[in-house]
C-alpha cells in the first residue's frame, strides 16, 4: 500500500514528466555521484552545472555560474497564496491559490522531460528536537540537490519522521527554461506547499531556506505558537567561560554571517556560531525563549569576505569536515583555478574572466564577482560551531539584536525598556538596500525585524504575534538596535565594525546580567559611554560621543516615515506599536521645546 508521500511523489512525476526518478538517501558517496552527474552531464546553457576548483587551495569545492538572469531573489514573482488577500497582507504579492496553480500546472506539464527527478527528504533542525519539522523537495538539477544537502539534514529519518501523515513540508522546483516571463515562487501556507520554477537561485530553488523556513514555518508559528525568524544565533563566551546566548536580525549583507563567526577584538572573548540566517524561536518549559537553527549550512555573500572581514568564514569554506563547498558567480582566477571576488585578500589576479565567463582586466567598469556571488558550505566545517548546535532542545535566549544599515540616525546601541518596546524598536527598523534582492541600492527600506520579504501573511498580525509571545515569557530576553554604518561628515564609518563589535556585545552580555548600568533616553536605554571597553580601539572619545548622537529635529521625518508604513496595514497593525510611536514623537517634542 502507498503512502501519502509516494502517492505524492507520484502525482509531481505525472505533471513534469522526468525520464528517471532518484529518491535521494543524502550520502556523502550519492552526493559525489551527483557531483559528477553535474560536471558530465548536465549543463546551463554551455556551461556545465558544476567545475572542480583548485583541491590543493580549496579542497572539495566546486564552482557553478547561474543562468545570467538567475542572480537573486525575485520578489516580485513571490507569491503568498492564502485564499484571501488580507491574510496575505500588504507586505505580500498575493494570488488566489486556484489561479496559482493553474498557472503553475501549465508551466510544469513535462517540464522535466529528459531531466532526473530527484526527491530530497530532509529534516530542518535536529530530527530528536521536538521543534524540528520533515519535509520533502523535488528539483531537476544537481546543483539544488547536493545545495540541499549541505544546508539541511538530508536523509532517510525525515521519510520515517512523515511515514504515514500527508501534512508534511513539500516542496516542488524546477529550472524549466530558466525564462524570467514563466519564473514564480508560488508558497501555500495553508497546505505547507511550495512550488517554483524557472529560478536556480537558492532563495528562490533551495525551498528549505527562506521559502520554508521563514515563510511557511512563519505562518505555521502562528498557528502554533512560535516564531521563525531571519536571525543569527550565536554564543559570547566570556574570559571565566561562561556562554551567553543571543539572536541577531539584520537584513541581507548587512553583516549577519561576519557577526555570527565574529573573531573578538577583545581578550578572552569568543564567539560562537550556531546560524547565521535564520531562528525559530519557541517558548520552553521553563518559560524563557529557546533558539534553534533549523539548517545545517551557511549560503553567505562573497564579495567583501576576507580575513579582515571574517577570517573564521575563509577557514570555514578550505575546511575538509563535510563535502562539498560551492561558489556561485564568483570571478575565476585563470591560472590557478581558484574562485576570485572583489574585497578577497591579495593582489587582483592578471587573469581573470568574471562571472559570465567573459575576460576581466582591473580597472573595467563592472565587477569581476557578481555583488550577491555566493558560497555554500557546511556549518560543520566552522572551526568556532558551538558544541550546542545539535541540542535537539536549542539553546536559551537571553538578547535579541536587531540590526540596521543606517549612514544617520541611528546610535550604535540602544536597548529596549521592555518587550513591547523592544517590538516597537524592531517593527520600525530601516535599512539602506543592498544587491541581495533585485531593486535600486542605498534607498531606505523599511524591513521590520528583516523579515519583510519573508513573513508568509500579513505583518500587522505578525507584529501581534511578536507582542503575544512576550506574554508567554516569565523571563523574556532584553532586546537592543545596532547600527555598525553610521557615517561622519566626509562619508567614513565612525565604527570600526568586524571583530571591534565584540565591545557592544560584551556590554549587552553585561546587561542581560545585571551588571552594568545604562542611560535612559527618549530612544531607550544607551551605555554610559565609560561603560564601553575601548581600549585598544581605533575610536577617538570624539568619535566615540557622536555614535550615540540623536538629533531630536531628525527624527520627525522618520516618526512620519514610520506612521505611513505602518497605514498600510490599516486595523492589522496593533494599538499597542501606535502607542510607542506616539510615546516615541511626544519624547522628541518634549526635548526640542527644552531647546528652543
Amino acid at each position: 500500500m502507498t503512502t501519502p508521500l509516494e502517492r505524492w511523489v507520484d502525482e509531481q512525476a505525472k505533471l513534469c514528466k522526468p525520464d528517471k526518478i532518484h529518491w535521494c538517501d543524502g550520502t556523502e558517496e550519492e552526493a559525489r555521484r551527483i557531483v559528477e552527474i553535474g560536471i558530465k552531464e548536465e549543463k546551463i546553457g554551455n556551461t556545465p552545472v558544476f567545475q572542480e576548483l583548485n583541491k590543493e587551495a580549496w579542497p572539495d569545492t566546486y564552482f557553478h555560474r547561474s543562468h545570467p538572469t538567475d542572480v537573486a531573489r525575485t520578489e516580485k514573482l513571490t507569491f503568498i497564496c492564502h485564499p484571501d488577500k488580507e491574510t496575505a497582507g500588504p507586505n505580500n504579492n498575493w494570488m488566489h491559490p486556484d489561479e496559482a496553480k493553474e498557472k503553475l500546472r501549465k508551466l510544469f506539464d513535462g517540464c522535466m522531460k529528459g531531466r532526473t527527478m530527484y526527491v530530497l527528504p530532509y529534516m530542518m533542525g535536529n530530527p530528536d528536537s521536538p521543534y524540528a519539522k520533515a519535509c520533502i523537495q523535488i528539483t531537476d538539477i544537481s546543483y539544488v540537490a547536493v545545495s540541499m544537502r549541505i544546508m539541511t539534514r538530508m536523509n532517510k529519518t525525515a521519510i520515517k519522521k512523515i511515514g504515514n501523515r500527508d501534512d508534511f513540508v513539500k516542496g516542488l522546483h524546477s529550472v524549466a527554461d530558466f525564462d524570467p516571463n514563466k519564473r514564480f515562487i508560488m508558497h501555500f501556507p495553508e497546505e505547507h506547499l511550495v512550488w517554483s520554477i524557472g529560478s536556480g537561485y537558492g532563495g528562490n530553488a533551495l525551498l528549505g531556506k527562506k521559502c520554508f523556513s521563514l515563510r511557511i514555518a512563519s505562518y505555521l508559528g502562528l498557528k502554533e505558537g512560535w516564531l521563525a525568524e531571519h536571525m543569527v544565533i550565536l554564543g559570547i563566551e566570556d574570559p571565566k567561560g561562561n556562554v551567553t546566548y543571543m539572536t541577531a536580525a539584520m537584513p541581507s549583507a548587512c553583516g549577519k554571517t561576519n557577526l555570527a563567526m565574529l573573531e573578538s577584538a577583545l581578550p578572552g572573548y569568543k564567539v560562537w556560531i550556531l546560524g547565521d540566517d535564520i531562528a525559530w524561536l519557541n517558548v520552553g518549559p521553563d518559560g524563557r525563549l529557546w533558539a534553534i537553527n533549523p539548517e545545517t549550512g551557511l549560503f553567505g555573500v562573497a564579495p567583501g569576505t576576507s580575513t579582515k572581514t571574517n577570517p573564521n568564514m575563509l577557514k570555514t569554506l578550505k575546511g575538509k569536515k563535510f563535502y562539498p563547498t560551492l561558489f556561485t558567480n564568483t570571478a575565476l582566477n585563470t591560472d590557478s583555478n581558484e574562485p576570485w571576488w572583489e574585497g578577497l585578500d591579495g593582489d587582483i589576479p592578471k587573469n581573470l574572466i568574471d562571472w559570465q565567463g567573459k575576460p576581466w582586466r582591473a580597472g573595467q567598469e563592472t565587477k569581476a564577482a557578481h555583488p550577491n556571488s555566493r558560497f555554500t558550505v557546511s556549518i560543520y566545517n566552522a572551526p568556532t560551531l558551538s558544541k550546542e548546535f545539535d541540542n535537539p532542545k536549542g539553546v536559551p535566549i537571553s538578547a535579541i539584536i536587531l540590526g540596521s544599515r543606517r549612514t544617520k540616525l541611528i546610535p550604535l546601541v540602544v536597548e529596549s525598556f521592555d518587550w513591547e518596546h523592544g517590538v516597537f524598536m524592531g517593527v520600525r527598523i530601516g535599512s539602506e538596500t543592498t544587491a541581495a534582492a533585485i531593486h535600486k541600492e542605498g534607498v531606505l527600506r523599511r524591513d521590520p525585524m528583516a523579515m519583510l520579504p519573508f513573513c508568509g501573511y500579513n505583518m500587522g498580525d505578525y507584529f501581534r504575534h511578536w507582542l503575544n509571545i512576550g506574554k508567554k515569557l516569565k523571563n523574556p530576553p532584553k532586546i537592543y538596535a545596532v547600527n555598525w554604518f553610521k557615517v561622519d561628515e566626509n562619508g567614513k564609518f565612525m565604527w570600526p565594525g568586524f571583530g571591534e563589535n565584540i565591545r557592544v556585545l560584551e556590554w549587552i552580555v553585561k546587561r542581560t546580567q545585571n551588571k552594568v548600568g545604562a542611560q535612559d533616553t527618549a530612544l531607550g536605554r544607551m551605555p554610559h559611554l565609560k561603560a564601553l571597553n575601548m581600549k585598544g580601539a581605533c575610536v577617538s572619545a570624539k568619535e566615540l560621543k557622536k555614535l550615540f548622537e540623536v538629533n531630536p529635529a531628525e527624527w520627525k521625518a522618520e516618526i512620519s516615515d514610520i506612521n505611513k508604513f505602518l497605514d498600510q496595514f490599516g486595523s492589522h497593525t496593533p494599538k499597542e506599536i501606535r502607542n510607542q510611536c506616539k510615546k516615541l514623537e511626544d519624547s522628541f517634542k518634549k526635548e526640542c521645546a527644552k531647546v528652543h
